[in-house]
């Protein structure tokens, strides 16, 4: 199994935004740090979730480093982009900013070969001395990185310490973690995936739901590493709804999390556009969900 070295339990963190719009940097430093005090070991920033795409390079390093000063837990920074040298760029300024690792997403819309592919990572590591995770969503880049290209660059490049995986093939991941090296890390990055994934070797998962459940999570995680399935599996089902509700095609993921951000009393706003507006009945299930867990503001 491979190295947690950014935690067991890791939220893809949401961008606050004020209601004009504007970043809301003491917003995501009291979220930041209420998401450390409720199981989190991690946090990933300018991811999608993050909204990424829509925040600019000045605004991304002015949060990596509010929270990098918040919080005294592994930060990794969103950095990828379907630009190359635009992510090499960003990854630069992320190491100056003190954070741990950065995220660098499969290039998205242009589809590069899987040659292009393997250059782009190779050329992101080789500028910066950041741990690199790859992440790999082919439902939102439309593209796979292929299980043999995550193998040869987990094999050749000492950076490249991990993947997120929302691929969605088990038995793929189970190739990749049986064919690097032991301290290379696979995180789920589809919550729903997180249990299967445990099984074939994943170390954690880097998670949405986990805005809300991080300390179930944990204990879900906690309880598949001392053997005992039927607790891991009850908790599971508890999270089910939430994973439903985080990923529904009304609204897509961060609108979700960030209703359920509104009625926990916790910083988020609006999504920026084209993500928001976030619909009512999309805010009267975050309602209803979080009734049903027990979570008051």
């Amino acid at each position: 199994m491979g190295n947690a070295r950014f935690g067991k339990v890791v939220t893809a963190m949401v961008t606050p935004f004020r209601d004009d719009g504007a970043l809301d940097v003491d917003g995501a430093v009291e979220l930041a740090r209420w998401l450390v005090d409720h199981g989190n070991d991690g946090l990933v920033l300018t991811g999608t979730t993050g909204e990424g795409p829509t925040v600019d390079d000045d605004e991304k390093v002015t949060l990596w480093r509010a929270v990098r000063e918040a919080v005294d837990v592994p930060l990794v920074a969103g950095t990828g982009s379907y630009d190359t040298r635009h992510t090499v760029h960003l990854t630069e300024r992320a190491a100056e900013c003190g954070v741990d690792g950065a995220l660098v997403v499969t290039p998205y819309y242009n589809r590069p070969s899987q040659a292009g592919l393997e250059a782009h990572f190779r050329a992101v590591a080789a500028a910066t001395d950041l741990p690199i995770l790859i992440y790999d969503i082919p439902v939102r880049t439309g593209r796979k990185v292929a299980t043999d290209v995550l193998i040869r660059l987990g094999n050749e490049v000492p950076t490249i310490v991990g993947v997120k995986d929302a691929a969605g093939n088990p038995g793929q991941t189970a190739s990749v973690i049986a064919s690097t090296p032991d301290d290379f890390a696979v995180y789920s990055g589809d919550d729903a995936q997180t249990l299967p994934l445990l099984a074939v070797g994943a170390v954690g998962v880097i998670g949405v739901a986990t805005h809300w459940l991080g300390s179930t999570m944990a204990e879900a995680i906690a309880a598949f590493e001392k053997g005992d399935l039927r607790t891991a599996r009850e908790l599971n089902a508890r999270m089910l709804p939430s994973f439903a509700f985080e990923t529904g095609d009304a609204c897509p993921n961060p609108g979700p999390t960030k209703a359920m951000l509104a009625e926990l009393g916790l910083p988020g706003g609006e999504c920026r556009p084209p993500m928001g507006p976030i619909p009512d009945a999309v805010r009267a299930e975050a309602r209803t969900i979080a009734g049903e867990l027990g979570l008051a503001r």
